[in-house]
């Protein structure tokens, strides 16, 4: 899976893709077909906490955009990669994000799919589990007539400025990351925007459950037929 993200990555115009873990055996597996894979500390405590010690390792100028792409979104497209890169070069925000319409039911219930809501100059507002934004007029009554077009599902990807991905580790935990699980409300904890968009190209909900690695491997499969 984690190769799958790696290829997809390379085709999205990247100067550079880089593997980053926290174990060996991963590394190994991955040194079979990359060399662009380093070795991190094991006590991160998020995916942003180990990208700044990428940053360090790679030596990195404080405006470059790094675009980070987790290993369980394998049906992410080369695309959302120059996307939100491209989001955050316009913007003046420290970071940028993707979304995508929510389109069944049963996702806007799902704590696994992460719903955002966003301001009209395209900056997130919240992001959570549960189900926002909540429509008292339907939610209350009959769940079944939920107007979906107005709900967004966060798609795992990030585009940060270099610069910011090591002043987010000096940032206090916030209270809401920890109640959610979710290590960009830090951000908006503290006062910084966050810029998103829908993603030009939907990609699928990545990998959360052993039923999600499943769907993927059969749709993975389906187009590869």
């Amino acid at each position: 899976m984690v190769q799958h993200v790696y290829e997809k990555a390379c085709l999205s115009g990247a100067s550079k893709v880089v593997i980053a873990t926290d174990h060996q055996k991963v590394f190994d597996a991955v040194s079979l077909f990359t060399s662009d894979v380093v070795m991190t500390r094991e006590d991160h405590q998020s995916g942003t906490e180990r990208l700044a010690e990428v940053v360090d390792l790679l030596d990195l100028d404080s405006n470059t955009i790094v675009v980070n792409v987790q290993g369980d979104e394998p049906l992410l497209a080369p695309e959302n990669v120059s996307q939100v890169a491209a989001l955050l070069s316009d913007s003046t925000a420290p970071m940028a994000t993707l979304s995508v319409a929510i389109e069944e039911r049963d996702e806007v219930f799902n704590p696994n799919a992460v719903k955002v809501v966003s301001d009209i100059n395209k900056n997130a507002l919240y992001f959570s589990r549960a189900s926002i934004p909540f429509d008292r007029s339907t939610m209350m009554n009959d769940s079944s007539a939920l107007n979906l077009a107005l709900f967004q599902r966060h798609v795992g990807i990030y585009a940060y400025r270099a610069g910011f991905i090591k002043q987010y580790i000096e940032l206090s935990v916030s209270p809401l990351e920890l109640l959610e699980s979710l290590e960009q409300l830090r951000v908006l904890y503290h006062g910084y925007k966050i810029k998103i968009e829908q993603a030009q190209i939907a990609p699928r909900a990545g990998v959360d459950t052993a039923d999600d690695l499943a769907k993927v491997i059969a749709h993975i499969k389906s187009i590869s037929a």
